[in-house]
């Protein structure tokens, strides 16, 4: 018999979120060593079964949909209850979360449920001799540690931004699935969600992050990012724990082992030397451009590409340049 993997595809919004792209990717992987299929399971309001082609081309060979008024935000109580039943009747080997703020909660509730644990933020998964096999930085970054799953089910949360998205094809043949419970009789009631500007970008989202450090100088002097960002036009800003610390940036746009782990396509580090725990959260970056007036600096160790200058002077010709490219477009 094949031994089948459940994603939980995280939605939002009516869309699939990043990290449900990359957590499908990475069960592809653990599918394929195990033989089975992938089978994404997403929730929300009605429509939300649009999404299905997007998990397809990422490596679902099911989709799961479970459409209900009470899934437009998140309902910590039907979706555990939903999911637990799924992974019950469907005899999975393992189901995969997103380790985001809604996947540490949901994980622990399926583990619960089903008496079984759960290993976190994972940064790889894969099967070897019939058991999944799980590795988590420790320390860091300077361990890895290396867990065995022989259970089943096994229940793993893939730290976002460690997988790149994948582009394996797969059927996508769409399920219709009934909520285990109501959604609306749930001890908990949502009576209101709080967003962000939606003028500013998700990082997880953001498909090119400029990042600065303490090279700037100044707060002041983030408006050299912020340009660079606005001028590719689908930029997100992020920053360093030191400049988030001393004040110049929220901590919300901290990137970092403490911060945000991000994997975008482009990602430009301007005056950021390379401390290993900034590092942990952005080296999974498609290409990776560091400006920097140490030669030396370590960030040039995971950079494909490295300018050696003062940014004061390279970022304003950098932004032009990118804005004349733009307009050409």
């Amino acid at each position: 018999m094949a031994d089948n993997i459940l994603v939980v595809a995280e939605a939002r919004g009516g869309d699939v979120r990043k990290v449900a792209l990359e957590v499908i990717t990475a069960a592809r992987v653990l599918a394929d060593g195990m033989g089975g299929d992938v089978h994404a399971m997403v929730f929300g309001a009605a429509g939300i079964g649009s999404v299905a082609p997007k998990l397809a081309a990422v490596g679902a060979d099911v989709v799961l949909v479970v459409e209900h008024a009470g899934f437009e935000t998140y309902n910590a109580e039907a979706v555990a209850a939903t999911v637990a039943a799924q992974i019950t009747s469907g005899g999975y080997r393992a189901a995969l979360f997103g380790a985001s703020a809604m996947g540490q909660d949901l994980a622990p509730r399926i583990g619960a449920k089903l008496r079984v644990g759960v290993a976190a933020d994972a940064v790889s998964v894969i099967a070897e001799a019939g058991n999944v096999v799980v590795r988590h930085p420790m320390n860091t970054n300077k361990v890895i540690a290396t867990m065995v799953l022989s259970a089943t089910p096994a229940l793993v949360s893939v730290r976002p931004g460690a997988v790149s998205v994948g582009s394996t094809a797969k059927a996508g043949t769409v399920q219709v699935v009934a909520p285990a419970m109501d959604p609306s009789v749930g001890r908990v009631k949502v009576t209101g969600v709080s967003l962000g500007s939606s003028a500013k970008l998700d990082l997880a989202e953001a498909p090119v992050i400029v990042s600065g450090g303490r090279g700037l100088k100044a707060a002041e002097h983030f408006s050299l990012v912020e340009d660079l960002a606005a001028a590719f036009g689908n930029a997100a800003v992020g920053a360093t724990r030191a400049v988030t610390d001393d004040g110049w940036r929220p901590h919300s746009d901290q990137i970092g082992q403490t911060g945000r782990q991000v994997s975008p396509n482009l990602y430009v580090a301007v005056g950021i030397s390379g401390a290993i725990q900034h590092i942990a959260g952005m080296r999974n970056s498609k290409t990776i451009v560091a400006i920097n007036k140490d030669k030396d600096a370590p960030i040039f160790k995971v950079a494909d590409y490295g300018i050696v200058g003062d940014v004061f002077e390279i970022m304003p010709v950098l932004t032009a340049a990118v804005k004349a490219a733009k307009a050409q477009q």
